[in-house]
């Protein structure tokens, strides 16, 4: 093999979860991972010289070491001795800095690809090892599907495959800080919990309804009294007949849950013809 083309696909979370700080300064968090079939294109290929030369559609996406593809890559060279190079085409679809894990999902996309591409014959656990090295989010990229996500992110626990449905993805032109978001997030008696227990039954059951009306994300205290647009656009997915409306991770995207994909796309037209948000997409959930 001496090319590979690989879908990096995004996720969000149907519920999250901060249990507590850490004394090395991390969240112990309870979050469960979604894969949705929205995806950057990944093109990866041997070289004779001995460089890893990444292109790509964004230009403010760095394309050096600052590039979480360009370090697993390098990475996986030094520890295997590969000699050859990598040249990788990255078409991005997925929004940066946007609570999707596209960095990190273009990363596992990344070990994959090296995996195939030279033989390195390691097994998915062994690949989600080394992603967990360069991201919290890499080693579910890696798993995909339906995950229950604990400790800082890194254990994780296949759950049963979460109910189709549409998604609508719209991600507002604001830029939100994962690093403020978590140093301004008060974990006092007074913070409501989500019940992930509750909502992993309800995925079990593949009750819709329960698993949205059990969709909590503690971040959202933080960040929508900063930024009200996100707070708009879940009202907005909601007017439109989305079942449920959140904001994933830390922001600033929200998705809405919808069973019924026209009215995903009616969601998605009024959301765009109101100015609250220009990236924004119908998708569907994406189970293995």
């Amino acid at each position: 093999m001496e090319q590979i083309s690989l879908k990096a696909l995004a996720k969000i979370n149907l519920g999250l979860d901060v249990l507590r700080r850490r004394e090395d300064g991390y969240h112990e968090v309870s979050m469960i991972m979604q894969t949705i079939d929205l995806y950057d294109d990944l093109t990866m290929e041997k070289t004779d010289e001995p460089e890893i030369t990444i292109r790509t559609n964004w230009n403010f996406v760095p394309v050096n070491q600052d590039n979480l593809v360009y370090r697993a890559i390098a990475m996986l060279r030094e520890e295997f001795q590969i000699k050859e190079g990598v040249r990788v085409s990255l078409q991005k679809r997925i929004p940066v800095a946007a609570g999707l894990a596209g960095g990190s999902s273009d990363c596992a996309a990344a070990l994959y690809g090296m995996n195939r591409l030279f033989q390195l014959h390691l097994s998915k656990e062994e690949l989600m090892e080394r992603g967990a090295r360069l991201g919290a989010d890499v080693p579910y990229c890696i798993l995909r599907g339906t995950a229950l996500a604990e400790g800082i992110g890194e254990k994780l626990t296949v759950l049963d495959p979460m109910v189709e449905c549409s998604v609508v993805i719209a991600k507002p032109p604001i830029s939100v800080s994962t690093k403020w978001v978590y140093e301004h997030l008060k974990l006092d008696a007074d913070m409501k919990h989500p019940d992930i227990k509750k909502q992993v039954e309800d995925i079990r059951r593949g009750d819709l309804e329960a698993i949205c009306a059990d969709m909590g994300n503690v971040l959202q205290d933080v960040t929508i009294p900063e930024y009200p647009v996100i707070g708009t656009i879940k009202d907005k997915m909601m007017e439109y007949g989305a079942v449920g409306s959140m904001m994933s991770g830390s922001g600033p995207t929200v998705f809405g849950i919808f069973t019924n994909a026209g009215q995903a796309r009616k969601a998605k037209a009024a959301i765009k013809a109101a100015g609250l948000a220009k990236a924004v997409y119908v998708t569907k959930i994406f189970n293995n």
